[in-house]
């Protein structure tokens, strides 16, 4: 999460000093050496970001709580609304606020473009509250799903407007003219001895732009096909995992495991949280590409276990540490890599001028994978049985090792024109 949220300096994190001082052209550097001011080659400090990073993190908060809330709840409000046993409409509930993101993310882009990110960030707020009430005050399953839905919008709109956020505030000030404030961003975020550079680097990176107008065809057509491609097909892959279906339900598989449904979603949010610290502090060490490939592999391990842990051949006790071990390793593993990288690695790979109609897409593609997950899983479960689902869930991991050895570059240490020329066809 934090490598993602450095994006904030991104244009320094990712290009050494010998790079970024290439980037320059020589009248500009003459420019700043003139007007008093020294071309800096140090990274600029992480605690003048932080304050607005944090800020940005209570969209993943609210998605994050919002995804999990009815897990542990889920038979107490089938109980009350009249539908306990229907395994289809607990999927409904889980899994109607998956089709209202779908439509935030879809707009999340245009509406960033539109009114800002800072303003965007703050807008989808509004739904999840209008949302909640909603499904608090209801006494049938047609209003809870309905509030489900509306508390989507807002989180559909948040977290690809968060990374907007925290990588492109300023530069969407620059590129609409507003260059003052778009300084006065930088000085807040970089320091001051890094605006004039900075302003020098979004100067050359808007050089090639033909304007700010990107057809929905130009990216599923054009030159920028593949890194669209390369992007809504990790976030399918991600879901296709079976992440969420251990976050949706992990407190009813461990209840038929005969564990306490409040431990099992401590020990979950553990291991999630456990997973995310490493990922931070390995993230820019080993490399965005790496820890992909690892995370993948490691959950299909993860997911062979369970389903050795559902096989007749393991005795009873065995069974369930086989079961409860596999599903918090399958938490561990995932936030080790899978979970975190394709939102950091995506606003890397996408150039700037299509960034955030392109991270809308494939947000989409996220949300629709991810709502038919939530509202098939209990269904499978009944219908096919553990061992072959999760058989099918870690097929699915080990094709993503195989997509991301093929497809994903390494950013790492690479400047935007270095990814833009390996993923991109030259014109």
């Amino acid at each position: 999460m934090w490598g993602r949220q450095r994006e904030a300096s991104m244009m320094y994190k990712r290009t050494s000093s010998r790079d970024r001082s290439s980037t320059f052209d020589v009248e500009e550097t003459t420019a700043l050496v003139q007007n008093g001011t020294e071309v800096e080659n140090t990274n600029p400090s992480w605690k003048l970001s932080f304050p607005h990073v944090l800020v940005a993190t209570l969209s993943s908060f609210l998605f994050g709580y919002h995804l999990g809330v009815v897990n542990e709840p889920l038979e107490s409000i089938s109980l009350d609304l009249g539908f306990n046993g229907n395994t289809l409409a607990e999927g409904l509930v889980v899994s109607m606020c998956l089709g209202g993101a779908f439509i935030g993310s879809t707009l999340s882009g245009w509406i960033a473009d539109g009114v800002g990110r800072r303003r965007a960030f703050q807008l989808c707020a509004l739904p999840m509250i209008i949302g909640a009430s909603i499904s608090a005050t209801t006494r049938n399953l047609i209003g809870m799903l309905l509030g489900r839905f509306v508390v989507g919008t807002g989180m559909g709109l948040g977290p690809t407007v968060a990374a907007l956020y925290v990588t492109e505030s300023p530069h969407w000030l620059y590129k609409k003219g507003r260059t003052a404030e778009a300084e006065a961003e930088f000085e807040k975020l970089l320091g001051g001895s890094h605006v004039k550079s900075s302003l020098a680097e979004l100067s050359k990176l808007d050089r090639g732009d033909d304007g700010d107008i990107v057809k929905f065809e130009e990216l599923l057509y054009g030159r920028h096909f593949r890194v669209v491609f390369i992007g809504s097909t990790l976030f399918a892959l991600q879901q296709l995992s079976g992440i969420n279906a251990i976050f949706y339900f992990s407190s009813s598989v461990f209840k038929s495991a005969g564990l306490s449904s409040g431990l099992a979603n401590v020990f979950v949010g553990i291991a999630n949280l456990l997973g995310s610290v490493v990922a931070m502090v390995l993230m820019d060490k080993l490399g965005r590409k790496a820890l992909l490939q690892w995370s993948f592999f490691s959950m299909a391990v993860s997911m062979a276990i369970q389903v050795a842990a559902s096989s007749s051949y393991i005795p009873g006790s065995a069974s369930l540490y086989l079961s409860v071990g596999g599903m918090l390793m399958f938490v561990l593993t995932f936030a080790l890599g899978a979970g975190p990288v394709p939102s950091l690695l995506l606003p890397e790979i996408f150039p700037s001028r299509i960034r955030a109609k392109a991270m809308a897409v494939c947000m989409s593609v996220h949300w629709v994978i991810n709502f038919f997950v939530g509202l098939l899983f209990l269904r499978l479960l009944e219908q096919l049985g553990p061992q072959l689902l999760y058989s099918i869930f870690g097929t699915f991991c080990l094709m993503a090792v195989a997509f991301v050895k093929r497809n994903v570059v390494e950013t790492k240490g690479k400047s935007l024109q270095e990814i833009e020329i390996a993923l991109l066809p030259q014109e």
